[in-house]
């Protein structure tokens, strides 16, 4: 059988690229700015790692074709602009000046980006399976973890 998943973003302590990590590597070498790529209006779906593996092993477990879809992500999106401040926030910072690059193609942070996604999950909800996180919850999260007493430590 051929299980085909195709995923938000997902998110977990171990992420070594992204918008969450590309943040606190930035805040780190300078406190008092941020450079946002686009307008900061992307919005996407964030999906914490347990969530994922979760929706996956139940598709496994419950699918009865020989190719199955998936589409796996939470049930919300969340802008770029929030999860600076979510980051900033959890890094205990104060007064960061946030500058937008202002991005191509209508606000995208890069040519390729994505400026709005959010999948449909109800196929996987239908087998019972819900996210235990929301996009904020899992990006706050990943930066919780991140938490050392200097503030968020780059995630390695």
């Amino acid at each position: 059988m051929l299980k085909i998943h195709l995923r938000a973003r997902i998110v977990g302590p171990r992420n070594k690229h992204g918008v969450i990590y590309d943040f606190i590597q930035k805040l780190n070498k300078n406190p008092t700015q941020l450079e946002i790529l686009g307008d900061g209006t992307q919005t996407k779906s964030y999906l914490y790692i347990s969530d994922c593996i979760e929706a996956m092993l139940l598709g496994l477990e419950k699918s009865t074709e020989q190719v199955e879809i998936y589409n796996v992500g939470s049930e919300d999106q969340v802008d770029v602009k929030t999860i600076a401040q979510i980051i900033i926030k959890e890094m205990d910072l104060k007064n960061v000046k946030l500058t937008f690059t202002g991005g191509v193609d209508g606000g995208r942070g890069w040519k390729g980006d994505v400026k709005n996604m959010l999948l449909d999950i109800s196929k996987l909800k239908g087998l019972g399976w819900k996210p235990k996180h929301n996009s904020e919850q899992a990006i706050i999260k990943v930066a919780g973890r991140s938490r050392t007493k200097g503030g968020l430590r780059l995630l390695r």
